[in-house]
């Protein structure tokens, strides 16, 4: 067994990483509305623990095998160079919007809820950046029109 497949193998807590983030998204719903309306700041803390699990699970989904589609969805997208090219600019633009976010909140926010929001928009962004990596790699290896140069040569 080799690194790679030792890190494909580590991919695979993704899974429990955002299962932990879905529960904090539904746990304030899950304790009682009347819990929500004596406490409303419950619901932003627990969106902050969502962001931060949601931002370590993507950064885990980074490590899987690149030369392997997950699903026929994913493999129209990075078969075809326009539409992988626009996923991937779409990407970019939503990394730079949201780190932009989380950092503007950062700084210029007093410590509270919106302080700690920002956090957690700043890690689902880092989380996000590796998510690119991993884009660009599979668009690389599965293009339709670099593959087709290559086997003619």
């Amino acid at each position: 067994m080799n690194f790679k497949t030792i890190f494909h193998y580590i991919s695979y807590l993704q899974y429990p990483l955002m299962l932990i983030g879905l529960y904090f998204a539904f746990s304030p719903y899950l304790l009682g509305m009347e819990i929500l309306k004596e406490n409303p700041k419950l619901i932003f803390e627990n969106f902050n623990s969502v962001l931060i699990f949601m931002g370590l699970g993507t950064s885990f989904s980074s490590l899987q095998d690149t030369s392997k589609t997950q699903n026929t969805f994913s493999r129209k997208i990075w078969e075809n160079p326009i539409k992988g090219k626009i996923t991937i600019i779409v990407m970019c633009l939503t990394i730079l919007f949201s780190l932009i976010f989380g950092l503007t909140g950062y700084f210029n926010a007093q410590d509270g809820i919106l302080k700690d929001l920002s956090v957690g928009i700043i890690v689902l962004s880092l989380g996000l950046f590796g998510f690119l990596k991993a884009a660009i790699e599979m668009f690389e290896n599965h293009r339709k029109d670099k593959n087709t140069v290559a086997n003619n040569v």
